[in-house]
Order: C-alpha cells, then sequence, then structure tokens
C-alpha cells in the first residue's frame, strides 16, 4: 500500500481517537491495518489457488 494511504489512515485514526482505547500511536495502528489487509488479501489470494477459481466480483458488496 502507498504511502499515502498509510498517511490518510493514521490522520484517520487519529481525528477519530481510536489510539485512546489501545493507548498505541497511530501510525503503528495504521501499520498493523494495512498489515492486516496484506494478509487478508494473500488468504484470498490461496483460496482462489485452492479452489482454481475467481470469486465473483462485488460479491458482498453493500
Amino acid at each position: 500500500m502507498s504511502d499515502g494511504f498509510r498517511d490518510k489512515l493514521t490522520v484517520l485514526l487519529n481525528e477519530n481517537s481510536m489510539e485512546n482505547r489501545s493507548d498505541t500511536p497511530d501510525f503503528i495502528l495504521a501499520q498493523f491495518l494495512i498489515s492486516c489487509l496484506d494478509a487478508f488479501d494473500e488468504a484470498v489470494s490461496r483460496r482462489t489457488e485452492w479452489w482454481g477459481k475467481t470469486p465473483p466480483v462485488g460479491k458482498g458488496d453493500g
């Protein structure tokens, strides 16, 4: 993910005081969440390899 996304996420976390609950700096929370997204992307890729197909685009959106 881009540095711009990480910076925007850090600001968003700060604006909503999300760091207060865990007393963890915003930039650490932002990096953690980005790592979670990366791990999810990897899981989806592995699932796709396992099933040998791509899940339908937009499935489960909103």
